[in-house]
């Protein structure tokens, strides 16, 4: 089954004008080999929902304004008693509150940040750390992921790192990305798809001087929008259809953009950045402007930026494959269609890629209306956006991970998330570039795969019908979608911090049902240097959620107080999370420069930069294969 592990591979770096060959060879793990070699996937079933409705018929399609996310403002701005900078704090609710979806039925009974979904935008500019307490006064159990973020792992949202009702938790974030639209969302073992259904996710934008002076289409809500996707099913009597018992995937037949179904929007004819994010819990698009008056007609845009921020360059294209998960910004020009009307659609069967159901009205999206008149538009889009640090290049594959099925369960080389023993499939050495390759072999489902902690590379895609789409190779993700039959090689610089770390499909029916694992970014011996506190063990009962009062919380009393407050966030602040960071940084350079391969922790050669017009990666020498 796996003689390929002792061949050589090509991987391709899909760039403008040219393409790069790199012969990459397979050194995978015996164990990993082993456990390949032992995989039965299970024979996919035909869906008994495909074109059958499921909610109630939805009579207000396109008649309802999207909404916007507010802004979330920040209860204090506390001083690092380390660093002399700026802390933001925030401090979040979950907890219940209804919306009216049918205007005929019951409303929805949902869960919330801040009682809202999506809950409030957070934006920070890069650079200012954020203390969110996450207060839990919905029903059950939560864990909260800023997803995209390099977080310490006691602040990622590990799966079992949960908050019960009554308790809140201090989350920490660093911010110190490039601009780029990340998202906060559920991440509680077993319920992550029910929590998330009902609500809990909201936008988290980091801003940049950098990017600032590009130009682009600007101003949070008037021509820089979220656009937050999702799909849901409907009881008859309106109210939200519960997946607990779902063990497949939850495609839902009714389309949300920003908590409301199929809004319009009035635009000027102009240009208008769109950040898109897909917050469903299975549904995957392929998305495409169309004037009203010709839907088929696929109208071109401009993809600017992936989950990690910019690319290189923009990307003009017609369509758009969106997983769970993934985002994208695009800017699209009204100009050419004044008083018109425009519309975002979605193709069937996921533009002959997935498996998702289909209903009458999930090829709708939303719609533009353009108003008549010439506006003034100082806005821009650069024929260059930025250099996109990419990850230095290493020579082999370090990891194949096979998603599958079998006897019913939702696995990863086997092993489900929940088999505590066997759940770290990877141990990667601080500072090192792997290349993990992800693959799905079935004709019967897809799987968008998330891995924590770093920003990855795509940089090949076989065994499906499309290589690596344009909009991916020209940037950096969190977040690739393996379609049908598709093996996909992800690149990916494996620092700064040490610690435990989940990977995982996204489609989050597949994750509850246990197609997650782990890796560990294990300590380097000899170090050049010790870290004020040990941050990678994400169980540590030092960070774990504590109980409240909710008298206190509610009157800004006891632990809510603006002293106490301040208190927690220098006492986090003190044990140095994310200060660190240059002194880390440079004692990595330092110890991986000039190593021999022979030795244990040895880098590789450097090598040339591909040739141009491919982006050229950073010189940095502390990069290797590594044997387990």
């Amino acid at each position: 089954m796996f003689s390929k592990l002792a061949s050589l591979a090509v991987a391709s770096c899909l760039c403008t004008g040219a393409v790069a060959q790199r012969v990459l060879e397979y050194d995978i793990p015996a164990e990993e080999a082993l456990a390949l070699s032992q995989i039965v996937e299970d024979e996919p079933t035909v869906s008994i929902a495909k074109g059958k409705e499921i909610s109630p018929p939805y009579d207000l399609i396109y008649r309802v304004p999207l909404p916007i996310p507010p802004l979330a403002q920040p209860k204090q701005i506390i001083t690092n008693p380390v660093t002399g900078g700026d802390i933001l704090y925030f401090e979040i609710e979950e907890r219940l509150f209804q919306k009216q979806v049918f205007p005929n039925l019951l409303p929805a009974t949902l869960v919330g940040y801040d009682g809202m979904s999506p809950g409030p935008t957070i934006m920070i500019s890069r650079g200012t750390e954020a203390v969110v307490r996450f207060v839990n006064n919905a029903q059950r159990e939560t864990s909260v992921h800023l997803h995209g973020s390099p977080s310490r792992a006691p602040f990622d949202g590990w799966a079992a790192d949960t908050t019960n009702p009554g308790e809140y938790k201090d989350y920490y974030y660093p911010n110190f990305q490039s601009a780029r639209l990340l998202w906060y969302h559920d991440h509680a073992l077993g319920i992550t798809a029910e929590n998330a259904y009902f609500g809990l996710a909201g936008a988290y934008i980091l801003t940049d001087p950098a990017e600032d002076v590009l130009g682009l289409p600007s101003g949070y809500g008037e021509f820089d929008i979220p656009l937050i996707l999702g799909a849901k099913y409907y009881n008859e009597n309106g109210t939200l259809q519960s997946q607990l018992q779902e063990d497949t995937s939850t495609w839902g037949d009714i389309i949300h953009v920003n908590g409301q179904p199929w809004p319009f929007m009035d635009v000027q004819p102009r240009k208008y950045r769109f950040r898109l994010l897909n917050t469903g819990i299975s549904r995957n698009y392929a998305l495409y402007f169309a004037r009203s008056s010709n839907t088929d007609g696929q109208l071109p845009f401009q993809v600017i930026a992936s989950d990690s921020g910019l690319l290189d360059e923009p990307q003009t294209v017609d369509t758009l494959f969106i997983a769970v998960a993934e985002r994208y910004e695009l800017v699209f020009d009204f100009s050419q269609f004044a008083g018109q009307q425009v519309e975002l659609r979605n193709l069937p069967d996921v533009g002959g890629f997935g498996v998702d159901d289909d209903f009458e009205n999930t090829d709708k999206v939303m719609r533009f209306n353009v108003a008549a008149g010439p506006v003034d538009d100082p806005s821009t889009v650069p024929a260059q956006l930025r250099a996109v640090p990419f990850p230095p290049e290493t020579q082999g594959i370090d990891h194949h991970f096979e998603f599958h099925r079998q006897n019913g369960m939702w696995l990863i080389n086997g092993v489900g998330f929940e088999d505590v023993a066997n759940r770290v499939l990877a141990n990667v050495p601080r500072g090192t570039v792997e290349i993990w390759e992800l693959e799905n072999k079935s004709g019967g489902w897809t799987h968008p795969i998330h891995v924590h902690l770093v920003d990855f590379r795509v940089i090949s895609r076989t065994g499906g019908k499309r290589g690596v789409e344009p909009y991916e190779a020209h940037g950096l993700k969190d977040v690739v979608w393996l379609a049908v039959g598709e093996t996909v090689r992800v690149e990916a610089h494996y620092e700064p911090w040490t610690g435990l770390y989940m990977f995982h499909c996204h489609n989050l029916i597949h994750e509850d049902q246990d197609m997650m694992a782990a890796f560990n970014v294990t300590m380097l011996q000899n170090f050049g240097y010790n870290e004020t506190t040990d941050f990678s063990d994400p169980e540590d009962d030092r960070w774990d959620a504590e109980p409240f009062d909710q008298a206190d919380f509610r009157a800004a009393a006891g632990i809510f107080t603006p002293e106490a407050i301040q208190a927690k966030v220098e006492m986090l602040a003190l044990e140095q999370p994310y200060s660190e960071l240059d002194a880390v940084e440079a004692a990595l350079d330092a110890f991986w420069e000039g190593k021999d391969i022979g030795d244990p922790n040895a880098a590789l050669e450097k090598r040339e930069a591909a040739p141009e017009p491919c982006p050229k990666t950073s010189p940095i020498p502390r990069y290797r294969r590594f044997v387990i």
